[in-house]
């Protein structure tokens, strides 16, 4: 069980929060990028268009449950872009829908582990 790296991101598994960087530096959403003087938390928009997408049918074991599942490359209102799983669809997804942020499940860690929650993306309710 990793208790202590799934508490460790939940700003970005739930509230979708980024490193804002100097110019010309992406976002980095999923925390891979130290923070420094230059560089501070932010939150990112909750919605966006998919820009790409593909449907995963043969997935690595974690996620074998949720098979077929549509992987898309989401290019949010702020113009960051990120990868997440689409949910909640009829169909498939068109280039340029457009999404919001939802929390979902994202896998069961072993038969009594840790459920993990995190962000998916959903077609824009009106």
């Amino acid at each position: 069980m990793e208790v202590p790296r799934h508490w460790r991101l939940k700003k970005q598994r739930y509230a979708l929060e980024g490193i804002a960087a100097p110019q010309g530096e992406p976002v980095a959403v999923n925390g891979y990028m130290t923070l420094t003087p230059e560089r501070t938390e932010r939150s990112v928009t909750r919605t966006g268009t998919v820009y790409s997408y593909t449907i995963v049918a043969a997935p690595a074991a974690d996620f074998a449950a949720f098979a077929p599942y549509v992987l898309a490359m989401v290019e949010l209102d702020d113009g960051t872009r990120l990868t997440a799983q689409l949910t909640d669809l009829d169909g498939e997804p068109e280039i340029g829908q457009r999404v919001e942020m939802v929390t979902r499940k994202l896998r069961t860690d072993g038969d009594a582990g840790i459920i993990v929650y995190g962000y998916k993306f959903r077609p824009l309710m009106n």
